[in-house]
């Protein structure tokens, strides 16, 4: 069972960016899957997450209306998509899975990617 996470870079702000997270022995589809981000000395946060089908999505306040979740399942795989970044969105990006919902919790994710490093600067 593995997530893999790729999708980073460098960008300007007010830049774009798709992050992906393809999943490896499981079905991504089976699981509720998020995104968390975490800046140097800060705490981890949790920025997106789509339940499992899809029907929900979450979105911390500081994204809202700039990234967007969402599931390709014959890929087995969710994207984020960043659009109008911000050098406050700079961090590395994890993607996470869990069995049963969304959580804020990082502990109630059952599976962790590797992260991505994501950087917006000019």
């Amino acid at each position: 069972v593995q997530l893999q996470a790729s999708g980073g870079g460098l960008v300007q702000p007010g830049g774009s960016l798709r992050l992906s997270c393809a999943g490896s022995g499981f079905t991504l589809d089976d699981y509720a899957i998020g995104w968390f981000r975490q800046a140097p000395g800060k705490a981890r946060e949790r920025v997106s997450c789509i339940s499992r089908g899809g029907a929900g999505t979450y979105y911390v306040g500081s994204v809202k209306g700039r990234f967007a979740i969402s599931r390709d399942n014959a890929k087995n795989t969710v994207f984020l998509q960043m659009n109008s970044l911000k050098p406050e969105d700079t961090a590395v990006y994890y993607c996470v899975a869990a069995k049963n919902y969304c959580s804020g919790w990082p502990s109630d994710y059952d599976y962790w990617g590797q992260g991505t490093q994501v950087t917006v600067s000019s």
